[in-house]
């Protein structure tokens, strides 16, 4: 007996799903994630940037005229005593351009200048070191009725008078008491000589020329201390 063999297609029961991808449990974030080393290279630009910043205004800087060393009061100025310097460019100083250096040489000082200091045009004057209105006197003292190592040109003093030797400092038949306010002359130092053995010195002062006989009188009877005053800038 003949067999037929029959061949059935095979059955789709269902729609045959793509393949997913196995899930490892952890769940992945959105958005963008920066690695450590991208995180430095952006602080060193940012820190390259803010230096290159610094350098540009440090870099504003012009050349102008310092002090170089010491220039007494009345003293005229020579090229020796001015030095070029780097100064960062200030509005609210004024310091003389380095260019003008030749137009300074020959003016004298209207102040005491000293070795660091920026040079301005209110330091100098074109005319005499003492102008119309001053005199210059000198006064030698002894050890101890000046200050010692203290004294330098451009220095305030004040001249004080001294009693004469020997005279009376007490009560008087007027009834003064004797403790009236010494008398005392207004004086800027010019310039200050070199102590001898005993420790005396001359120190020029410059005065009013109302008060220059007076001065100098005192001075030849040894009748002169100086005090100084206190100096503007605190040195």
């Amino acid at each position: 007996m003949d067999s037929t063999q029959t061949s059935f297609a095979p059955r789709h029961d269902a729609q045959r799903q793509p393949d997913l991808p196995v899930s490892t449990g952890t769940k992945k974030r959105s958005g963008r994630s920066w690695s450590v080393p991208v995180l430095l290279v952006l602080v060193t630009l940012i820190g390259a940037l803010g230096g290159a910043v610094v350098v540009a205004r440090a870099g504003d800087r012009v050349d102008v005229l310092a002090v170089a060393r010491d220039v007494p009061v009345g003293q005229k100025v020579t090229a020796q005593d001015m030095k070029v310097v780097s100064f960062a460019d200030d509005p609210g100083l004024s310091p003389i351009p380095a260019g003008q250096r030749s137009s300074v040489v020959g003016q004298r000082a209207a102040v005491a200048l000293h070795p660091g200091e920026l040079l301005t045009r209110s330091q100098l004057s074109a005319r005499g070191g003492l102008g119309d209105t001053e005199q210059v006197v000198g006064v030698e003292l002894k050890r101890g009725f000046v200050p010692r190592d203290e004294l330098r040109p451009g220095d305030k003093v004040a001249a004080v008078v001294l009693p004469a030797q020997g005279a009376d400092t007490g009560s008087t038949g007027s009834g003064s008491t004797g403790s009236e306010a010494p008398e005392t002359v207004e004086a800027t130092v010019k310039s200050v000589g070199t102590p001898d053995s005993t420790g005396a010195l001359v120190v020029n002062l410059v005065v009013a020329p109302a008060d220059g006989p007076l001065l100098a009188t005192k001075a030849a009877a040894k009748q002169i201390a100086l005090v100084r005053q206190p100096r503007q800038n605190g040195s």
